[in-house]
């Protein structure tokens, strides 16, 4: 049996006690922008422009795997086909804007000399009232159509105006974000440092209350095999008391046995002699009575008496043993085993009390160290100057806000008069064909039409002549904005709502031939670092903290501060260092062991239990105690010796797991603090996501949808032209005419 607890090396399970370390919640900032545009009903006009655009340029963003100043000369074949549908486009529109003046100049011409319709005569033929209701049909339904792309470009005007006065509330809320993350960041700063006090103190905790902790683990690691061994030989203690009644109940019971035989075999024995000489008598000679004498005499011979007790082996001498066994109190050294073992926590505690203040000395200057490194940057002063300044270009910009109104307003007041150019036409087109129809007679002949149908006739002339005076106009104001804004919205605007726009950026050496990344060659000096825009946007989108959006890692390593700080190496020798010595814990005393011996020798096995079961005839039962003692001794040498012999290891394991369950989630929980909460950047990607929404949504958007409307007007004038030329000749009165021809 083992009588004490040596070095253990196994997996000891976390204690109960051992909570883990709270370390609270970052100081979080609410930021107010909300970086998304829904833009409602006018939102299916743009997907009408952007389809539009998709039609004519189809083709992928270009990848820019040049240098900047090698990307004019090699890519220019790429750029064009890149850019063929733009150019096809804006060739149509110089085309329009060259050819409709020459046109226009050309019908006056002609009509001036009586052709191209000016000629005021006109034949009469059947079907000329077919001929005319299919021009009034078709101009009245370009008409309608101009009025729709009038309200489409109005919308659009309108938009960007309701727009503008929006990106008030999105600079401000970005302004804000701003200042809410200078403001913040410094009580997050402040917080990081003191999460080592919360560790620190968390580890004094525990190593002042080693004892119950470390001690109650190495307790309840060992229980489980040292408690059944100690119960096992207690009860022993019990079987001993036990077995030494059983033999004296023997003792006496064999005694009386082989008295009363005795008394029972003389008894018998005469009652048999007596009974023969009965079955003597001359009577049982009688012929009638001889069979029944004979039947009884021949059953005398089992008078007997079958055991013979005085045979039965003697058990004075185990009971000799027994009682001098017995004289040592084995349960009295058995419960001294069980209060050694109960007493571990507090040997454990004695034998690191020095240890404990070593630690603490030592977390105390780690907590220093820390301290003063976070004072070593100025953190808060800096902070505050960008604070001023933002509050200073704040101020700067709300300046510009009433120039920006100003400005607007007279936006708004040239496009409207651009559309006015169209509805002018519109007016002269739909007073035309209201005059022209309500005055037009059947019945009059085209020298005698009343004054209101040539009045109509008149008014649609007008609109052909403002049409051709205004189309040009009006194309060379669309083909300018389509070629500014789909090459806006194409270029800069689809390639950032995903992203390419960056990848195309982050090309290495495009932006500077000299510089591979040239955010970290302008943020630190050092191109070299895998730091990009693209990465920066994503890490501050999903709101990390601006230190491993930046990769401050690069200038300054938290993990290999804190290996030199919190996880130092003095701290981890002490650790390894540590040894709970438990050689003075005794579960069995000697004499407990020797008085198990001798109950195991004490010549119980050697009694013919089978001979009394034999002669007595009853089922008395005595323990086999050489089978018990062995099974005793068989269980005893399952006790972990070798566990047991391999403790101390463990113990000193178990405080390391101490430095591993307390100061290592601290280390690894300031690092997770420090690159996703503290200084989250979300403000950053805000202010991108913005100035995508203003530039593009609100203003692009509207522009491109603008132009869309006003293009189709101005396209939609040349049929216009045609039928109002065409439909006039039935509405105004002629100089001349013919006779009905069949």
């Amino acid at each position: 049996v083992g009588t004490e607890l040596e070095p253990l090396l196994l997996f000891v399970p976390p204690v109960r006690g051992w909570s883990p370390l709270d370390f609270g919640f970052v100081p979080a900032a609410v930021y107010d922008t909300h970086a998304y545009y829904e833009p409602g009903s006018i939102g299916i006009l743009f997907h009408m422009v952007h389809a539009f655009l998709y039609v004519v340029q189809p083709n992928s963003f270009p990848k820019a795997d040049q240098r900047l100043e090698e990307a004019f000369s090699v890519t220019c074949i790429t750029w064009i086909h890149y850019e063929a549908g733009f150019i096809v486009c804006a060739t149509l529109g110089i085309a329009f804007v060259v050819l409709v003046p020459i046109i226009a100049t050309c019908f006056c011409v002609c009509r001036c000399c009586e052709n191209c319709g000016g000629e005021m005569h006109q034949r009469q033929r059947k079907n000329a009232d077919c001929h005319r209701g299919f021009f009034t049909a078709s101009l009245i339904a370009i008409s309608v159509f101009i009025i729709l792309g009038v309200l489409i470009a109005y919308a659009a005007n309108h938009n960007v105006s309701t727009q503008i006065r929006s990106t008030r509330r999105l600079i401000n809320t970005n302004m804000r974000d701003l200042k809410t993350f200078a403001n913040n960041t410094p009580a997050q700063v402040e917080y990081l440092t003191a999460q080592y006090t919360t560790a620190k103190n968390k580890v004094l905790s525990d190593l002042d209350n080693i004892g119950p902790l470390l001690g109650g683990r190495i307790h309840s690691q060992l229980e489980k095999e040292v408690v059944p061994s100690l119960d096992t030989a207690l009860r022993m203690a019990g079987a001993m008391r036990e077995t030494k009644e059983a033999l004296e109940t023997v003792n006496t019971s064999l005694e009386v046995l082989q008295d009363g035989m005795g008394k029972l075999q003389a008894s018998v024995t005469g009652e048999r002699a007596s009974l023969s000489n009965t079955l003597s008598d001359p009577a049982c000679t009688n012929g009638a009575v001889s069979p029944t004498c004979n039947t009884i005499r021949s059953t005398l011979s089992q008078l007997g008496v079958n055991a013979d007790y005085s045979k039965l082996p003697d058990v004075s001498h185990a009971l000799v043993n027994i009682n001098t066994i017995l004289r040592t109190d084995l349960s009295n050294i058995v419960q001294k085993g069980y209060a050694s073992f109960n007493d571990t926590p507090k040997l454990v505690k004695e034998q690191t009390k020095n240890i404990v203040s070593g630690v603490k000395g030592m977390l105390d200057k780690i907590g220093t160290e820390i301290t003063s490194f976070s004072k070593m940057f100025p953190v808060e002063a800096s902070l505050a100057n960008f604070t001023t300044f933002l509050n200073e270009r704040q101020k700067a910009i709300e300046s510009f806000y009433p120039q920006i109104d100003q400005m607007d307003f007279y936006r708004w007041i040239g496009c409207v008069a651009v559309l006015c150019m169209v509805v002018l036409v519109l007016a002269f087109n739909v007073l035309g064909l209201l005059c022209g129809t309500c005055g037009y007679d059947k019945q009059a002949t085209p020298t005698t039409r009343g004054c209101l149908s040539n009045t109509g006739g008149n008014l649609l002339m007008a609109g052909v002549g403002f049409s051709f005076i205004f189309a040009w106009v009006l194309m060379a104001i669309v083909t300018s904005l389509f070629v500014a804004g789909g090459n806006i919205e194409k270029m800069i605007c689809e390639p950032l709502a995903n992203r390419q726009l960056f990848k195309i950026i982050d090309t290495p050496f495009l932006v500077h031939p000299e510089k591979k990344n040239f955010l970290p060659g302008m943020l630190f000096q050092n191109p070299n670092i895998d730091l990009t825009l693209g990465s920066m946007y994503r890490e501050c989108y999903e709101n990390n903290g601006l230190y491993h959006a930046l990769q401050l890692e690069t200038m300054f390593n938290i993990n290999s501060f804190l290996n030199r700080t919190v996880y130092n190496r003095d701290l981890a020798k002490v650790f390894e260092g540590v040894q709970v010595d438990l050689q003075n814990v005794t579960l069995l005393e000697q004499a407990g062991r020797d008085n198990l011996i001798n109950f195991a020798n004490s010549g119980i096995g050697q009694i013919d239990y089978d001979a009394y079961l034999t002669e007595v005839n009853k089922g008395v039962t005595l323990v086999d105690l050489l089978s018990f003692a062995t099974d005793l001794e068989a269980q005893a040498d399952q006790l972990p010796r070798g566990a047991l012999e391999n403790a101390l290891r463990g113990h000193a394991s178990s405080i390391r797991l101490i430095h591993r369950e307390q100061v290592v989630p601290m280390e690894q929980a300031m690092v997770i603090i420090l690159t996703a909460e503290v200084a989250q950047c979300k403000p950053i990607s805000n202010i991108v996501d913005s100035m995508e929404i203003v530039a593009c949504s609100f203003i692009i958007d509207s522009v491109n949808t603008f132009w869309f409307g006003l293009g189709g007007c101005c396209i939609l004038l040349i049929p216009s032209i045609i039928f109002s030329v065409k439909l006039a000749k039935y509405y105004r009165r002629m100089d001349t005419e013919d006779v009905f021809e069949e």
